[in-house]
């Protein structure tokens, strides 16, 4: 069976809906600004994430939170095939602050564990995927979502806005934080270098230390990241290209296929329903 990848956003609430299905290399490491909450249905699921190799099989749930690295592989012939839905920080936080009573204001939700084996929350996964991608009445989906949201908080933990972040080096948070000020600029390590007060050499070290990828690569999910945004707010391929410092309309369609298996153009219609 070759690869396929089935996308829908949800008009209401702008959640993305994925079922896909890989053989072999399926994507290479990037991130989403989105909570992932998604359930394997076949095969099995490789992908490395926060430094942990993991392999989910069928019936597993795996949670990503924005920002987090992954990749993906499908280390079986048969490959694997999963059911993922993509959660807008914003509605996230709004809906589990009307489920938690005391939710502090400081803080953001956060995932216990990247893959857990649950199985009322894959049945509740399963089933909002359902209502979502099949855009089942407005009052199915609704419930379905609070089914779902209700499962999630036994997997939830609120963790204080920390800037800057003790978990991480304090050069690689600078770095970080230069890329995203300066994502639409091509800028060379150098100017990294300099912004942070350290020679490259080091510098490329602490930050793939940190983040698992290089500065390079991280400014170009970045991009990525921003592009996604730009396409479902009906900006043409070729518009996102010059304003995110793409050489053109042909290499961020190259960059954009190989991490999310889907062409920008593509990826624009299934979210604005405007004409390419």
């Amino acid at each position: 069976m070759s690869n396929w990848i089935d996308f829908k956003q949800d008009a209401d609430t702008g959640i993305e809906s994925v079922r896909a299905h890989f053989v072999g290399h399926a994507y290479d490491p990037h991130w989403h600004d989105s909570f992932l909450v998604g359930v394997t249905e076949q095969g099995v699921q490789q992908f490395n994430c926060r430094r942990v190799r993991h392999r989910s099989t069928p019936g597993q749930v795996f949670l990503l939170e924005p920002g987090d690295i992954h990749d993906g592989l499908a280390p079986t012939e048969e490959g694997f095939t999963y059911s993922t839905l993509y959660l807008e920080p914003a509605w996230l936080d709004q809906q589990l602050r009307a489920l938690y009573e005391h939710a502090p204001g400081d803080s953001l939700p956060s995932f216990d564990d990247t893959l857990c084996h649950d199985e009322r929350l894959a049945r509740a996964t399963a089933l909002a995927f359902r209502a979502v991608h099949d855009q089942d009445l407005r009052i199915v989906r609704q419930t379905a979502m609070d089914d779902l949201l209700a499962c999630l908080t036994r997997h939830l933990h609120w963790r204080r806005r920390i800037n800057p972040d003790p978990r991480l080096p304090l050069t690689a948070q600078r770095a970080r934080d230069f890329l995203h000020a300066n994502l639409e600029r091509d800028i060379g390590l150098e100017d990294l270098a300099q912004a942070c007060g350290i020679d490259r050499f080091r510098l490329t070290r602490a930050f793939k230390a940190a983040f698992g990828i290089a500065p390079h690569a991280y400014l170009i999910q970045l991009r990525l990241a921003r592009a996604r945004r730009l396409l479902a707010q009906g900006q043409t391929p070729a518009e996102v290209a010059v304003a995110l410092g793409f050489a053109d309309q042909s290499h961020l369609g190259r960059w954009f296929r190989r991490a999310y298996q889907l062409t920008p153009a593509d990826y624009r219609r299934r979210c604005s329903n405007l004409p390419d």
